[in-house]
């Protein structure tokens, strides 16, 4: 009789290299959410500088008139005295 033998092939192995990228994601949100925390404190802010401003125009207008009626005031007083 004769031998025979059989030759099995040997799976070779192998190696899964598994890359995980990613985690940017969450650095991202925080630069986000500190950007548009800036632009709003911006515009917070601007709008109650402009506010003030506008009061403190008001105000000036006021003090003018009020020196312009008093003015008037003492120029009607010296015509009925007859200055």
């Amino acid at each position: 009789m004769a031998d025979y033998q059989v030759e099995q092939e040997r799976p070779t192995p192998t190696t899964t290299v598994i890359e995980r990228r990613g985690g940017g994601g969450m650095t991202l949100a925080i630069l986000l959410l500190v950007v548009v925390v800036a632009i709003a404190a911006f515009f917070l802010i601007s709008s109650e500088t402009n506010k003030d401003n506008a009061v403190s125009g008001a105000a000036q207008q006021v003090g003018e008139a009020a020196s312009d009626v008093g003015d008037a005031a003492q120029d009607a007083a010296g015509s009925v005295k007859g200055d």
